[in-house]
């Protein structure tokens, strides 16, 4: 009986094999880097965060001008009176795109009629990026468009989403970084008593 030889791994399957680990390892290296909410909360990365936010609570918010997506302009101390979130995302953040679903009936329908404004910023990305993105998902509220990424810049370094809720007198009551339901409810919480006060302040 015939003894067969193993047969010698076919040289096309190896190239193969090398293009697909090349294309894997591109792929990897394209991902945004440092940009997203950083997984978990050891104290490591709570320090990380805590040096890369460079506004705080009990800081005065930084004045800045945002093109908006209708082609609007709005200035954040011509706001002065209303309570402002200030938050910061991108179309290809999964937490920022989480935190957007929840945005348009726990926020801005919840608070509609105050002195209240949500002021969604997009991060370093194109009109037609948030265009496209806006289109997929139906949103119709206002959106800033920070291209060059230079309001951001004034209130931190890295990681996104970012939330900054600002006072009717333009000081930060709080700063929070990424999305977490309970986290984001303690957020409506924080509106919810910071229009409170500015209400009562304003019947004195």
């Amino acid at each position: 009986m015939a003894i067969r030889k193993p047969r010698r791994k076919n040289g096309r399957q190896l190239w193969i094999m090398l293009a697909l680990i090349v294309v894997i390892l591109v792929l990897i290296a394209l991902l945004p880097s440092g940009n997203e909410q950083p997984a978990g909360q050891d104290a490591e990365t709570e320090n990380e965060i805590e040096a890369t936010t460079l506004v705080k609570a009990g800081d005065p918010a930084p004045d800045f001008t945002v093109e908006m997506f209708d082609g609007s302009r709005v200035t954040l101390s011509d706001l002065r009176g209303k309570v402002v979130l200030l938050n910061f995302w991108a179309t290809w953040c999964p937490p920022c795109r989480e935190e957007l679903t929840h945005v348009q009936s726990e926020i801005i329908d919840r608070f509609a009629g105050r002195e209240f404004l949500f002021l969604p910023v997009s991060r370093e990305e194109s009109r037609q990026t948030v265009a496209a993105f806006r289109e997929k998902y139906g949103y119709e509220f206002p959106m800033g468009l920070d291209t060059s990424r230079e309001i951001f810049d004034r209130y931190a370094s890295n990681y996104i989403p970012r939330n900054f809720l600002i006072d009717a007198d333009g000081k930060v009551v709080s700063a929070t970084v990424g999305f977490e339901k309970s986290e984001f409810e303690e957020l409506i919480r924080s509106i919810e008593a910071t229009l409170a006060f500015t209400e009562q302040s304003t019947q004195e």
